[in-house]
């Protein structure tokens, strides 16, 4: 019995999901290593640091958690039957209900987080970023700031772009229903 299979197939598939892990883990990870590099370095907000700290800890475990999902879904796709009934247990590629909260929990606490994030970096808009003499508590280091602000622009603009395409495919849907009533 072969645990591993040393197909061409097997090998390319193992290449696109490093590269796909890779790929969609850069924002993540990055935002963990920023954090953790300038977590003392903002004294006028502290939070910004663990603000990228803990969304690009908890963002890597959920890309993570949605890559390996996809690949193993595509691997059981790919060895499925045509069933007749529709009993679940013959569906192995369904997600089972704790999978589906362990995704819904990871999702709902990135947006309060991206919420929490989006206060506590534009509370203190443009602060200090050299120590002032006479406060030296009242600064933000600069490149942990922009950071901070950028990966923020990223996280709006792709919403943005999620929301628009969901209201295209949605309208573009219903007018091709409607027209094919007619």
């Amino acid at each position: 019995m072969r645990l591993l299979p040393t197909s061409a197939a097997f090998i390319w598939m193992l290449a696109c999901f490093i590269f796909g892990l890779l790929a969609f883990l850069a924002l993540p990870l990055s935002m963990t290593f920023t954090g953790m590099k300038f977590l003392e370095d903002c004294p006028v907000q502290p939070l910004i640091p663990l603000y990228l700290l803990v969304g690009g800890v908890i963002g890597s475990l959920k890309v993570t958690l949605l890559l390996y999902d996809s690949t193993r879904m595509r691997q059981l796709l790919s060895k499925s039957v045509v069933i007749d009934d529709d009993d679940d247990d013959e569906y192995p590629w369904r997600q089972n209900a704790h999978k589906y909260y362990i995704h819904l929990t990871l999702s709902l606490f990135l947006f309060l987080w991206f919420i929490l994030g989006n206060y506590w970096v534009f509370s203190v808009y443009l602060p200090n970023f050299i120590p002032p003499f006479h406060q030296p508590q009242d600064y933000c280091d600069k490149t942990l700031y922009i950071f901070a602000v950028g990966v923020l622009i990223i996280s709006h603009t792709v919403l943005f772009l999620l929301i628009f395409c969901s209201c295209c495919i949605y309208f573009f849907s219903r007018q091709r229903y409607s027209s094919e009533e007619d």
